[in-house]
């Protein structure tokens, strides 16, 4: 079986810098924000070999694979997979807008 291309989208983009600079501005440091993206993305990774690794959302083809604190929202196709958000479970869900 051929691997997958991931892309972020992005939406997943910002996402994910927004959650590393709100860590990097409360500690003062970028540490904790290299090691959370490093988390992040090897999670991600493990989708090349486990596409449905994640559990299926109400919405159809979009998988959420939780990591810590944040569900990673993505999307598997034929060719590609798809990061849609990064969401932190920590937050009021009725904030969360779906992925496109």
């Amino acid at each position: 079986m051929a691997k997958r291309k991931i892309v972020w989208s992005p939406n997943a983009e910002i996402d994910l810098l927004n959650i590393l600079e709100y860590f990097y501005l409360r500690n003062g440091s970028k540490a904790y924000s290299v090691y959370l993206n490093s988390k992040i993305r090897k999670t991600v990774k493990l989708l090349n070999s486990h596409p449905f690794l994640g559990l299926q959302s109400d919405i159809e083809n979009v998988r959420s694979l939780i990591e810590g604190n944040y569900a990673i929202l993505y999307q598997v196709d034929r060719e590609t997979i798809t990061i849609n958000a990064i969401w932190d479970c920590r937050q009021n869900p009725d904030n969360m807008i779906s992925p496109k």
